[in-house]
């Protein structure tokens, strides 16, 4: 049974994507403490630090006895931070969900003594609004950017790249451009032509993703043929693109590891993973 609070996501890709997280964020607190007057993590959309998992039953066989089906609740990118060791200082938390926001306040319970703060909002406005801060020579951070679908605006990352101080985990959503970015412009409509523009910082992708073709022949011979244009970019082709784009922000854009996982460096040489 779920409550109104859980939060169920993920599969064997996530386990892999936050334990990933963790054995980086351990690695970063390890060799900047001391560098640095304050470490914090910032997570723009941290759910509710948790997450329900649903376990299909197992079978029984000579070795393991059966098991039904449950429910797990497992740690989310929030609460692993708040596990690192050494610890970071300062913790912010955001989200657009209320119910999520209360359960990411209840952490204090679990975790006293530490600096949470939860923010309750729209992540790019809370970012772009807030991050101009002199502190940041002083400071450095962890941003986990794991959104839950096209979300994040291009000026949101030039705010955090902005910063110089910034470490940003940028899980991209790959999928997400190949179905807005249609095959043909034509089913490209003004909605998603802003969406797509908000999240890659330009309207040039339309000329730099798509091309014309020669339209097929037909039988109505002599009539003027419409332009068919047609984007020129496979999978890996928008994912070239998404980085050459990161590059013009970021000083180091690594390449995809995992789910089209992009690491944008601001700031600083990192050579932890």
């Amino acid at each position: 049974m779920t409550t109104g609070t859980d939060h169920e996501f993920g599969g064997q890709h996530t386990e892999i994507k936050l334990e990933l997280v963790e054995k980086y964020l351990k690695a970063y607190t390890a060799a900047l403490r001391g560098k640095f007057s304050q470490l914090w993590y910032i997570d723009a959309f941290a759910g509710t630090g948790s997450r329900t998992v649903r376990v299909e039953a197992r079978d029984g066989d000579l070795f393991d006895a059966p098991a039904p089906a449950r429910t797990e609740t497992r740690r989310g990118s929030a609460r692993i931070a708040l596990d690192i060791t050494p610890g970071f200082d300062r913790f912010v938390f955001m989200d657009h969900s209320h119910e999520h926001c209360e359960a990411l306040e209840a952490l204090r319970d679990i975790y006293k003594g530490r600096d949470i703060t939860v923010l309750n909002g729209d992540a790019n406005r809370l970012i772009q609004d807030e991050i101009k801060w002199d502190g940041w020579r002083q400071t450095r951070a962890v941003m986990f950017l794991d959104p839950y679908g096209m979300e994040v605006e291009w000026d949101t990352l030039k705010a955090i790249a902005d910063t110089k101080a910034i470490d940003v985990w940028y899980l991209f959503p790959l999928s997400g451009l190949y179905r807005q970015a249609a095959r043909n412009i034509s089913a490209v409509d003004e909605v998603k032509r802003r969406a797509l523009t908000r999240m890659l910082g330009t309207s040039a992708w339309e000329d730099e993703l798509y091309s014309t073709v020669q339209a097929p022949n037909d039988f109505l011979e002599g009539l003027e043929k419409p332009e068919i244009r047609q984007r020129n970019a496979d999978v890996a082709g928008l994912e070239a693109y998404v980085k050459n784009r990161l590059k013009e922000i970021f000083p180091l854009v690594l390449d995809r590891f995992l789910c089209r996982l992009f690491r944008s460096l601001s700031g600083f040489p990192c050579s932890l993973l």
